[in-house]
């Protein structure tokens, strides 16, 4: 399970290591190491998904790892609330971005070699509130990037969170 702790409020993400082992193992790397703190939102599109990981409030790309094998193929499904991973046109490119379900996006699934898929990794458990309120948030173009919340949604810190432990749990 990891918290992002955002400018909106907290997700809880419950990962699946099982069906997505190489994604799961590469999302924590980012997370241990800090690479999400002070990150912002930067792809919001309300009815669709809101993406994030990658990018500073000036719009700052952040430098990431080697990219993950697309582990797509898992039977993990692009539903509203799902946790995946975003990547260019080739299949094996996803590095640190990763965006969340608002909406269920079949069309972003693996159907076969022609149709790769986006691989899904994980699951809002709590919070699904807060990607609600992040994806209803007004947006605009900014350096050329279309789909940007006019107010900066900052990913402020990214936990993982104690093994046997709920995420409402006292420290």
């Amino acid at each position: 399970m990891v918290k992002l702790e955002t400018s909106r409020g907290d997700i809880v993400i419950e990962l699946n290591k099982a069906k997505a082992p190489l994604t799961v193992a590469n999302f924590l790397q980012y997370v241990k190491g800090g690479h999400y703190d002070g990150t912002i939102f930067h792809r919001v599109i309300e009815g669709f998904m809101i993406q994030g990981g990658g990018f500073t409030p000036d719009l700052a790309q952040k430098p990431t790892n080697p990219p993950v094998k697309n582990e797509a193929a898992n039977g993990l499904r692009n539903e509203r609330g799902a946790v995946a991973m975003a990547r260019t046109s080739d299949p094996h490119s996803a590095t640190a971005q990763f965006y969340i379900n608002h909406a269920t996006n079949t069309f972003l699934d693996f159907a076969g070699p022609g149709k790769p898929g986006y691989a899904v990794f994980g699951r809002v458990v709590q919070g699904m509130q807060v990607v609600d309120a992040i994806a209803n948030t007004p947006t605009t173009t900014r350096n050329g990037m279309p789909d940007v919340p006019k107010q900066d949604i900052i990913i402020n810190r990214a936990i993982v969170l104690s093994e046997g432990r709920s995420a409402g749990s006292a420290d």
